[in-house]
């Protein structure tokens, strides 16, 4: 059995989430709040980071991308055509790349700033930087989730899936940052018809539909977030 240690609106933890339930595994879930650096937390990754997982009595494997190799090492070669690392190297280089994309330079553009922000300072004490959001950094997410996503429009348009012709972890990856965003209303899906009709297949996969119906006490999601027709 696995336990999962994460936040439900970290889009790594949401990556993760999606990832197991597309291999299949069986997990549980803790939740923690990574701000209170709980000692639980600190005993599995010093770095006081999620998502972190652990497998029965093994030890800790801590962060998304980690985790999402050593998923794909133990349970990938077993799936076949529904592995979501690809085959060839090149192919894998994509992947990889596109998954550090989202989970890295993404998040740290634009959605980490929605989620810091919007759903994180709500329910965080003012003496660990909770309190009203900061405007500037709300400023720069919704200028640069622009380009961003140009630049995914981009490659949906010429491929089927974001990192090629097979479903992969990219489409998860990118899936779980996008959702939180959604979540607020803070994705202009008007300006790219091709993320969104990309966006839309991925929504539709059992693996994301319990988050679909993950909320924030007090606030609500936008009326799109969990329709599959948006």
């Amino acid at each position: 059995m696995l336990t999962l240690y994460q936040h439900p609106f970290s889009p790594s933890s949401r990556f993760v989430r999606m990832i197991l339930s597309e291999y299949g595994a069986d997990f549980q879930i803790v939740h923690i709040n990574p701000w209170e650096r709980p000692q639980d937390l600190l005993s599995l990754n010093a770095a006081g980071t999620v998502p972190v997982i652990v497998e029965n009595d093994g030890p800790a494997i801590c962060g998304a991308g980690a985790i999402m190799e050593y998923l794909d090492e133990t349970r990938g070669y077993a799936l076949a055509d529904r592995r979501l690392m690809p085959d060839h190297p090149e192919a894998r280089a994509e992947t990889r790349r596109l998954v550090d994309w989202c989970l890295v330079k993404f998040d740290n553009e634009v959605i980490g700033h929605f989620v810091r922000e919007r759903i994180y300072k709500q329910a965080m004490p003012r003496s660990a930087g909770g309190g009203e959001p900061d405007s500037n950094a709300l400023r720069v997410a919704r200028a640069n989730i622009q380009h961003h996503l140009k630049y995914f429009g981009y490659l949906v348009a010429y491929r089927r899936w974001l990192a090629g012709e097979r479903l992969s972890f990219a489409d998860f990856a990118l899936a779980a940052e996008l959702s939180c965003a959604d979540y607020l209303g803070e994705v202009p899906w008007a300006n790219e018809e091709n993320v969104k009709n990309w966006y839309a297949k991925v929504k539709s996969r059992p693996a994301m539909r319990p988050l679909l119906q993950e909320k924030i006490l007090g606030m609500p999601p936008a009326p799109t977030y969990a329709d599959l027709d948006f």
